[in-house]
């Protein structure tokens, strides 16, 4: 029987020392493809330009990771759920109840 130990998977991407692989496919700080590098290297040059080492892609073999502000990013893309929460449109049902003792409504009669 196959039993999970530990805490609750994260939805979050590993990012520098938690990143657990030989090799990376590197992504360069402004999007350019650097290939595919050692993780120490990658590392390093993390170190270097003061970035994150992000894993974009877990599943690609080797996994895709990006040199990134791992802090600016989480910002923005919270800032854009907020305004998509924000803009979106809002649903109302209305219920109308109808019982077995309805009576037509019949205007008072003048006689």
């Amino acid at each position: 029987m196959w039993c999970y130990r530990g805490g609750s998977i994260s939805a979050e991407p590993r990012i520098n020392d938690r990143i657990r692989v030989p090799e990376v496919r590197l992504v360069g700080p402004s999007g350019e493809q650097v290939g595919i590098v050692p993780l120490a290297k990658a590392l390093e040059l993390a170190q270097e330009y003061d970035l994150d080492l992000v894993e974009v892609a877990a599943t690609a073999r080797p996994p895709v990771c990006k040199l990134m502000d791992y802090g600016k990013f989480k910002y923005e893309s919270a800032m854009k759920a907020r305004e998509a929460r924000k803009n979106q449109a809002h649903t109302v049902i209305k219920a109308m109840k109808l019982r077995p003792k309805i009576d037509l409504h019949r205007a008072a009669s003048i006689r």
